[in-house]
């Protein structure tokens, strides 16, 4: 039925939210602001660094230092796979879905990042350096539907057979803009803030990693 599947990273493929959380709470506290929960941030996940960040200092009331994102991206980088683990079955599924289909990444994240992370829980065997597209790259980030659209090139699927997997409404956005087809899984922290209202009979949506096999 596809093409090519392209899969988000945190809140998707992998459970992130309380490295993110402790990097950002530790340039909160760092300036004087008080930390804020990690499910509050986890929130916040979606649009890259800098706009967790502004968010998070909006969020305790107080005005972020000009330095803010680069302290976050050092704490971040020192505690990058602290906590940050596969969500359950995900290399099984992976594996599986790999013997049928092309298998993408599309992420927010720094591409660095990105790929430490990958390496570091052994999920980079499944997506090749050429189909792996970070925030920091030339192309726009997520909403903008550029970068999902030229995975689809790169692979010749297009964007009515492409699947983009993800757990936020900048995922959705993103495949709405691109032409193509979303799955949204419901464990992943992005979905907690999802406007599900907006969901139609044509939006899939998972509960376990599992379920994606069914696809």
């Amino acid at each position: 039925m596809f093409s090519l599947i392209v899969f988000d990273l945190d809140g998707t493929l992998i459970d992130s939210r309380k490295d993110i959380a402790d990097a950002a709470n530790v340039v909160l506290t760092s300036t004087g602001a008080a930390p804020l929960a990690d499910e509050a941030i986890g929130r916040m996940v979606g649009d890259g660094a800098a706009v967790l960040i502004a968010r998070a200092f909006a969020a305790s009331g107080s005005a972020p230092p000009a330095d803010a994102l680069a302290r976050f991206l050092d704490a971040y980088g020192r505690g990058l796979l602290a906590h940050t683990r596969p969500y359950p079955d995900i290399p099984e599924v992976l594996e599986t879905l790999a013997a049928r289909v092309p298998l993408a990444l599309l992420t927010n994240k720094p591409l660095a990042a990105t790929r430490v992370i990958l390496e570091a829980l052994g999920l980079d065997r499944f997506f090749p350096p050429d189909r792996v597209l970070g925030g920091d790259g030339p192309l726009p980030r997520k909403p903008a539907p550029d970068a999902l659209l030229q995975l689809g090139l790169d692979t010749g699927a297009p964007p009515d057979r492409t699947l983009l997997v993800g757990d936020s409404i900048i995922d959705w956005q993103t495949a709405r803009a691109a032409g193509s087809q979303i799955c949204l899984v419901r464990y992943g922290f992005g979905f907690d803030s999802f406007p599900v209202d907006q969901l139609t009979a044509c939006d899939r949506c998972v509960d376990h990693p599992r379920e994606l096999l069914s696809l």
